[in-house]
Parts: structure tokens; C-alpha cells; sequence
């Protein structure tokens, strides 16, 4: 929905020239946010007054809209419930050449926008995500401070070590990274999708620290521990399996034939021994549990050619969009 007649997919131009003349858009999915909202819109307002802002309403049960339409936001609405339903919503209506994504909770710290755009233009970047660093205990709990840390582990050893936050909400895109961007999850396993999307495709990224807070009074966490934890290591295993096929069944690989190996050494010991098989089922058990191996091993290097040429078409699709630089140069 439209809740100001100006409303365009267009983000606006910015009017100084601290961006080179770039639209930047600042894009805001919500969910249940009245309490934040208003002073998020205004405090972004504030950071970046050439920027068009973007509420995202996913299902808000409360006056979210209201609230941020009052403050001046172009408020719209997703109805497929989940942050990344939203993301994916967000980067195919908006139109601009920059990007901010940032929760609505008023936990991120809007003054430290104008920095990270900063960064993203003047260094020519893809992304740039906002390293939080809480300032106080009720901001970040201990159970996501750990699960944070654990996924961004997982993701380091997989994927490539350049990130330090892999689950911040904070981040800016160039246009090229969002117009190239699949969006393929539904829930708040989108930022691992973020992630790993640019550690594959190997864009020019970077992270900058940013204050971290805790919530504002009436505002509460969408984030389940347990649940979402699981979300997004399932995410992790599926990017896994989707963008590094041969390591992924090669390690099934190698658990099926160490399985095998354990099952058929006593067996070779008895037949030096004897001549004979006594065990056959166990001998059967054996070579069944090697060639699934083999076939995983199979699978795995005819996924690895297949998945070489999806990522050459990403790449070529990502190639099809102007960088900033280039953006820049045109609106100067």
C-alpha cells in the first residue's frame, strides 16, 4: 500500500554532493514496531535528509503504518510473512543506487549512516555491513551473542573469513549487488543469504563498527532463539550443499567410506585367516555402504560443473548493473 501520493518505485535524488548526486533509498522492514518506528524514520531523516525512506509493513498487528506514514516514511506492505519475504519485496519495488537496510527497532544507530554510504562510494564497494558493537548488556543477549558467533564461524570455514557479523541487520548495497540478488529465504535467515551471496560471487565488501542499543520501552524481539537458530543453520547447510556441492558430498564421501572401511577390516582379517566370510550380511552391509559413497562422490562432481556455470551466469548478471563509480561519473 501507498500512503503518500508522491510515493514512487524511485528513490530520490540526493540533493547535496556529499553522494555524487546518487539516489539513496533507506528501506525499513517492520513488523510490530509502533513503539520505534517514528523515531527511527526521524533520526534517518536527520542522518540522511537527501534520502527517500521506505517503511516495509509485514503484518503489523499495531500502528506501525500510521506512525511511520506520520514521520514522513512511504510506508507499503508485504503480506508473505518473514524478513527475508520482505528483503525480497524491498530490493524488486525500490529503485535507487544506494541502499541502507536497517531494522525498525531503533537498536541500529542511524547517525552512523552517513559513514557507511560514505565508505561504500568513496571505496566502490558492494556492500558494507555495520559491525555492531552493543552498548550495553540488555542489547545483545547471550544466547544470540553465542549463536552469532557460532554461525559467523561456520560461515568463515565454508565460505571464506571476511566477515565478522554475518547477522547484523545493518547494512548498505550498491544498486548492482540488489538488482543481482536472489532472495531466495523467507525468514531471518536472509542475512546469511546476504552474506554468503557476496562471499561467493567475491564483491568488494568491508564491515564498519557501529553502536549497538537496546530496545525502546513497548518494543520487543522477533528473534527466537532456538528457532531461528535453526533456520539459519539449516540456511548454512543448504548454501553448503547449493554453492560447494563437492565438498559437501565429499564429506558424505568420506563418512560412508571410513563406515565401510570399519566394517569390512575384521571381515578381511577373518578371510586371511580362514578363507572364509562367516558374516555375509555384514560383508553385503560393507559394499552397499561404499558405493553410496561413490554415488555421493558422483553426485558431488556433477553438481560442481553445474553450480560453476550458475555462478558464472550470477556474475554475468551482477556485471549487467553499473557500479557506483560508474553511477557517479554519469550524474556528475
Amino acid at each position: 500500500m501507498f500512503t503518500q501520493s508522491a510515493a514512487t518505485t524511485t528513490a530520490s535524488t540526493t540533493t547535496g554532493t556529499r553522494f555524487k548526486g546518487l539516489r539513496v533509498a533507506v528501506i525499513l522492514p517492520c513488523y510490530n514496531e509502533e513503539a520505534a518506528i517514528g523515531t527511527v524514520v526521524a533520526d534517518f531523516q536527520k542522518a540522511l535528509p537527501e534520502a527517500r525512506i521506505y517503511v516495509y509493513d509485514n503484518n503489523s498487528r499495531d500502528r506501525t503504518s500510521a506512525v511511520a506514514a506520520a514521520a514522513g516514511a512511504i510506508v507499503r506492505s508485504e503480506t508473505l510473512q518473514g524478513k527475508g519475504n520482505v528483503v525480497r519485496r524491498m530490493f524488486a519495488d525500490v529503485d535507487a543506487d544506494i541502499y541502507l537496510m536497517c531494522d525498525g527497532d531503533i537498536t541500529y544507530d542511524a547517525a552512523s549512516a552517513p559513514a557507511l554510504v560514505d565508505k561504500l562510494v568513496n571505496e566502490n564497494l558492494d556492500m558494507v555491513v555495520g559491525c555492531r558493537v552493543d552498548q550495553s548488556v540488555a542489547a545483545y543477549r547471550t544466547g544470540h551473542r553465542f549463536g552469532n558467533a557460532l554461525f559467523t564461524g561456520f560461515v568463515a570455514n565454508l565460505f571464506g573469513k571476511r566477515f565478522t557479523d554475518i547477522l547484523s541487520g545493518y547494512r548498505v548495497f550498491s544498486r548492482r549487488y540488489v538488482k543481482s540478488f536472489p532472495a531466495l529465504s523467507n525468514g531471518f535467515e536472509t542475512e546469511t543469504e546476504l552474506t554468503v551471496h557476496a562471499l561467493q560471487l567475491r564483491m568488494p565488501i568491508a564491515e564498519m563498527s557501529t553502536p549497538y542499543g537496546a530496545r525502546v520501552e513497548g518494543s520487543t524481539s522477533k528473534l527466537s532463539t532456538y528457532r531461528d537458530g535453526y533456520r539459519i543453520m539449516i540456511m548454512i547447510l543448504k548454501l553448503f550443499k547449493n554453492e560447494r556441492p563437492l565438498a559437501f558430498f565429499g564429506l558424505i564421501f568420506a563418512i560412508l567410506a571410513l563406515t565401510s572401511m570399519g566394517l569390512s577390516i575384521p571381515l578381511i582379517f577373518t578371510y586371511l585367516e580362514t578363507g572364509l566370510v562367516p558374516r555375509l550380511p555384514t560383508a553385503v552391509l560393507a559394499v552397499g555402504t561404499m558405493l553410496l559413497g561413490f554415488l555421493s562422490m558422483t553426485c558431488g562432481l556433477i553438481l560442481d560443473t553445474v553450480t560453476h556455470g550458475r555462478r558464472e551466469l550470477k556474475r554475468l548478471a551482477y556485471l549487467t548493473v553499473a557500479s557506483t563509480i560508474a553511477l557517479a561519473e554519469e550524474r556528475q
